[in-house]
């Protein structure tokens, strides 16, 4: 094992959630996500609905595609020079069919990058144990895999997000930007799950980063909620988007901003929580909501990935951050983010 430690990483993996590209992946892709969970079928089709307004399919994977092509151009340019490789959680290119793909071409040691800043069982350990079982099914061939350190408060990362608050803020006449709230979302998880791991504290960092550099009051933002599933008497993380835009109305709010800060990407989740559910409630209340852009390709994540690669190569201390709390370490402990509290 200290020989293959001691040998340098010959290629970078992006894993994923995955998503569908069509109707006709959007039941088997729920079936995947759902395998191994008590959740009626019911529910499944009702969720299929959401993805017939897009038509079936979910921005996601057309994120990670640009998102490789701008990667694969920054380590063209700057080192180090790694191939890319991609695999998903739920759907094509699966992470198995990935790991088989790098054993073929004889790849040894790889960097994974899991698409989620912050830790939390899904966003990090989940990954890890989807990894495990993709080298698994490949066998002896597989190559090692070192997963990359959540970084929700790497300097790069706050800076893309800031960016994005900013240009929505943009949208607004001068006299409203001072007075519009600030809505941030997060996927919610369980409050058992919470308790275990410091997802809710990481992203009430972030928030504090964002808004402190753009100097907007701490009475003006709150961390929110959306998406949670599972059965509605377990207590999950809230207040939800929707009860809280609910709330600002009844404050005689006119003007918010909503900003998925807890998603790198748009996917179904977003776009439907969001672009629909909360949209339409503003619209029926009316307020006026503006939707931030998730940071997605902006050129400072390219740049923090290309960092986080050569962090984890040169470096086994704890890499760059800003804010109050510290760095995640480059390799989560063995009893990090639990799926159960």
């Amino acid at each position: 094992m200290s020989d293959i430690a001691s040998q340098p990483y010959d290629a970078l993996l992006i894993v994923s959630f995955g998503g569908p590209e069509g109707m006709d992946d959007v039941v088997p892709f729920l079936e995947n996500v759902l395998r191994g969970k008590n959740v009626p079928r019911e529910r499944l089709l009702e969720v299929a609905h959401h993805y017939e307004r897009f038509g079936g399919v979910s921005p996601l994977n057309g994120h990670i595609r640009s998102l490789i092509a701008a990667l694969q151009t920054e380590l063209d340019n700057h080192g180090p020079r790694l191939p890319i490789y991609w695999g998903n959680r739920n759907w094509h290119p699966l992470l198995s069919d990935t790991m088989q793909q790098m054993a073929d071409a004889g790849v040894g040691r790889v960097l994974a990058f899991a698409t989620s800043a912050y830790s939390s069982y899904s966003g990090c350990r989940q990954y890890l144990e989807d990894i495990a079982r993709a080298r698994a099914a490949v066998g002896e061939a597989a190559p090692v895999v070192d997963k990359l350190r959540p970084f929700f408060n790497h300097p790069r990362f706050v800076a893309a997000s800031c960016d994005r608050l900013r240009a929505a803020l943009d949208q607004l006449s001068a006299g409203k930007r001072d007075t519009v709230r600030i809505a941030f979302t997060a996927h919610s998880i369980p409050a058992s799950m919470a308790g275990r791991c410091a997802y809710e504290q990481q992203l009430i960092e972030v928030c504090r980063l964002v808004t402190t550099e753009l100097k907007i009051a701490p009475e003006r933002w709150q961390l929110v909620y959306q998406s949670r599933s599972g059965r509605p008497g377990d207590p999950w993380l809230e207040p939800d988007i929707l009860d809280h835009l609910k709330s600002l109305h009844l404050a005689s709010v006119r003007d918010v901003i909503v900003m998925p800060i807890g998603f790198l990407s748009d996917h179904m989740e977003v776009l439907y929580d969001l672009d629909v559910e909360a949209c339409e409630l503003c619209q029926s209340l009316g307020m006026n909501m503006i939707r931030a852009q998730t940071v997605g390709t902006h050129p400072e994540i390219v740049r923090m990935l290309r960092e986080l690669i050569v962090e984890r190569t040169d470096s086994h201390g704890l890499g760059v951050s800003v804010g109050f709390l510290p760095a995640c370490p480059n390799v989560c402990p063995a009893d990090c983010c639990p799926k159960l509290g």
